[in-house]
C-alpha cells in the first residue's frame, strides 16, 4: 500500500486539473486514515495506466492513471504527436494535420481542447470540430481533409460514467481506426512521457473546422440513397440522448425521407442518458420510447442510433402487426448487402468472423467477392476493394469511399431507402428476409455471454476449451476446430476458438475486447423447402440446443 500512496502523491503533484486533484486528494486522505474502501479504490486507480490499444482509450472518468482524465489524455496526445513525427510522412505537405471531434459526454470538450493544445505545441496542425458531432463525421473528415490522423473523444454506447479516445490514421490507412503495430507504437510513446508537466501545451493556435465539412458529410450520407426512388415510408428515429439526432434527421430529410418522427424525450444530447438504463440500442428497454411512438404514429420502421451514431439498430412491426421486433445485426447486414448488390454495387462484401455467413452466400449469388475479417471495423475497413462491410454488433459501412468505419447515419438512410422500395412493391422486409432464406438457407444467429468479476475465469475457460473441445454441438459432430490464437483459418492471430459441425452449425468463442465477458456467437443453417416458418422453428430449437451445449462446455453461468 505504501507504493500506491507514493504514486498517488506523485500523481497529485503532476495533475493539471483542479477537479481531479481534489477528487484524488479526498480518496488519498481517507486511505491514509485507514479507510479500507478508499484504500481499495486507490489501488484500483493506480493498478496501471489505462491501456491504449486498437480501440484507443476507454474507461471511467476520474482521477488517477487507470481512469479517463485530462492528465491521461495529455499523455495520449503527446504519444500520438511523437508517433506522427517519428513514423509518418505528412499527407498534405510539410506539416502533419489532425482533426479532433468530441461528443456530449462529460469532459469530452476538455479532452478535445487538451489534445489540440498538445498537438499545436508539437507543431502539428490541429483542427477541431465546430460543435458536438457524431463519430462518422470525424471519420469522414479524416479523408475529406486529407488529414494524417483523427481523434474522436467518445465512449460510444458505454455507461454514462465512461469516456474514451478513439484514433484514426489517414494517408495509406485511408481514415481507418488504428491497428497493430500502430497501437503498440503509440502506446510506447505514451509510456515514454515521464510527467504531464513536461508536455508542452499551446494556449491557442488550433483552428475550428467550418460547417462546410459537416455539409459535405450530410451530402455524402444523403447520397447513399439513389435519386428518383420511392420515399413513402414513415420513420421513427431515436438518438438515445446522443449527438446523432440532428445529423441523422438532416441526412434523412436531405435524402427525401420527410415523414420522420423523432423521440422528443431522447432527442437532446444528455451525458446522463436519463431515460435508458444503458445507452445501447441492443439493450432491453433502450428503444421502448421509440416503439411507443411508432405504435402511436403508425410507423413503418424504427431506426435507432447509439450515442455517437456509429451504430444503427432497426425494428419492424411483427408479421401479424401485433407488436414490434428488433432485427438482429446479422439480419440488417444481410438486407443491406443484398440491397446494394441488387443496385449494382461492385467490389468486396465483408463481415467479421463472428457475423453470419449469409453475406458470403449473397456475394456469391451476385458474382461478388467476399471476405471475413477479425472482429472490429478497424479490420473490415481495410479490406481491399471494400464495397460494403458489417459486423453483427449493429455496425455497417455502406459508403467506404467516404467513411472507412461503421456509420449509423448513412446506414439509416440506406435502410430507409430499402424500406420505402419494399413498401412500394407491396411487400415487407420480412418478405425480403424470407426470400434470402429460401435462396441461401435460413441462417439463424444468437449470442451467449459470460460476465465475470475475475478475468482469470475467462482465461481458464478458454484453456479448458483448447484442451478439451466439444465433440459435438446439438447432436452434430464437430468436424473443424480452429484455434484462432494460432492463426488457424487464414486470419491474423487473435484469442478465439471456432467450431464447425457436420450440419454447418458454427460457434465462435472469444473474450470481449471492451467488457469483462466471454462471448459466444452461435449460428445454425437450415435448408428451406418452401416452408420458411417451419425452418425458423427448427432453427430456434437447434440454437437452443447449441446454447445449452456451449454453456455446459464453458462450465460458467451464461447470460442470454
Amino acid at each position: 500500500m505504501t507504493d500506491v500512496l507514493e504514486q498517488a502523491r506523485a500523481w497529485l503533484a503532476d495533475d493539471p486539473d483542479p477537479a481531479t486533484r481534489a477528487e484524488l486528494q479526498a480518496v488519498l486522505d481517507s486511505a491514509e486514515a485507514g479507510d479500507d474502501v478508499a484504500a481499495a479504490d486507490l489501488a484500483d486507480r493506480f493498478a496501471g495506466f489505462l491501456q491504449f490499444g486498437t480501440a484507443g482509450l476507454r474507461g471511467a472518468i476520474g482521477a488517477g492513471p487507470n481512469r479517463m482524465n485530462r492528465a491521461v489524455v495529455i499523455r495520449a496526445a503527446a504519444g500520438l504527436a511523437a508517433y506522427l513525427r517519428d513514423t509518418r510522412t505528412p499527407v498534405g505537405g510539410s506539416r502533419h494535420r489532425v482533426v479532433i471531434g468530441y461528443d456530449a459526454r462529460y469532459r469530452s470538450y476538455d479532452f478535445a481542447t487538451d489534445t489540440a493544445a498538445v498537438l499545436t505545441a508539437a507543431g502539428i496542425e490541429a483542427l477541431v470540430m465546430p460543435r458536438l458531432l457524431p463519430t462518422p463525421v470525424l471519420a469522414f473528415s479524416v479523408r475529406h481533409l486529407s488529414a494524417d490522423a483523427g481523434v474522436m473523444v467518445t465512449a460510444s454506447h458505454n455507461p454514462p460514467q465512461d469516456n474514451g479516445y478513439k484514433v484514426y490514421l489517414g494517408g495509406p490507412d485511408g481514415g481507418s481506426q488504428i491497428v497493430s503495430p500502430a497501437d503498440a507504437e503509440i502506446a510506447a510513446r505514451i509510456d515514454a512521457v515521464t510527467s504531464v508537466a513536461s508536455v508542452a501545451r499551446a494556449e491557442s493556435g488550433w483552428a475550428e473546422i467550418g460547417e462546410d465539412v459537416v455539409t459535405a458529410y450530410l451530402a455524402s450520407a444523403a447520397g447513399v440513397a439513389e435519386r428518383g426512388g420511392p420515399r413513402d415510408v414513415r420513420i421513427v428515429h431515436t438518438s438515445l440522448h446522443g449527438v446523432g439526432g440532428v445529423t441523422a434527421g438532416e441526412a434523412l430529410i436531405r435524402a427525401g425521407f420527410t415523414d420522420l418522427h423523432t423521440v422528443a424525450e431522447q432527442a437532446e444530447p444528455d451525458p446522463d442518458f436519463p431515460t435508458v438504463a444503458f445507452p445501447n440500442p441492443e439493450e432491453p428497454g433502450a428503444i421502448d420510447l421509440a416503439l411507443a411512438l411508432a405504435r402511436q404514429a403508425g410507423a413503418d420502421i424504427v431506426i435507432a442510433n447509439d450515442p455517437d451514431a456509429d451504430r444503427c439498430a432497426v425494428a419492424l412491426p411483427d408479421r401479424d402487426g401485433g407488436g414490434w421486433r428488433m432485427l438482429h445485426g446479422d439480419e440488417v447486414g444481410a438486407l443491406l448487402g443484398e440491397h446494394l448488390a441488387r443496385r449494382g454495387r461492385t467490389g468486396v462484401l465483408a463481415n467479421s468472423i463472428v457475423s453470419s455467413r449469409l453475406l458470403g452466400r449473397i456475394a456469391a449469388a451476385h458474382g461478388l467477392a467476399h471476405e471475413e475479417t477479425l472482429t472490429g471495423f478497424k479490420w473490415i475497413s481495410r479490406v481491399p476493394g471494400l464495397a460494403f462491410g458489417y459486423e453483427e454488433a449493429l455496425g455497417y459501412c455502406v459508403d467506404p469511399e467516404s467513411v472507412r468505419d461503421k456509420d449509423g447515419i448513412s446506414a439509416a438512410v440506406l435502410m430507409a431507402e430499402l424500406a420505402a422500395r419494399t413498401k412500394a412493391a407491396g411487400r415487407t422486409l420480412w418478405d425480403v428476409l424470407d426470400d434470402l432464406a429460401v435462396a441461401h438457407g435460413l441462417h439463424a444467429t444468437d449470442q451467449l455471454s459470460v460476465r465475470v468479476d475475475d478475468l482469470s475465469l475467462i482465461a481458464d475457460a478458454m484453456a479448458r476449451l483448447r484442451s478439451a473441445p466439444p465433440p459435438s454441438l446439438a447432436g452434430s459432430g464437430v468436424v473443424t476446430a480452429d484455434d484462432l490464437l494460432a492463426g488457424d483459418g487464414g486470419l491474423p492471430p487473435t484469442d478465439g476458438l471456432r467450431y464447425l459441425t457436420a450440419d454447418a452449425t458454427r460457434v465462435v468463442v472469444r473474450p470481449s475486447g471492451t467488457e469483462p465477458k466471454l462471448k459466444c456467437y452461435l449460428e445454425v443453417v437450415v435448408p428451406v423447402d418452401g416452408d420458411v416458418a417451419a425452418a425458423r422453428t427448427t432453427a430456434r430449437d437447434r440454437l437452443a440446443a447449441v446454447r445449452a451445449d456451449v454453456a455446459a462446455a464453458l462450465g460458467l453461468d451464461a447470460e442470454s
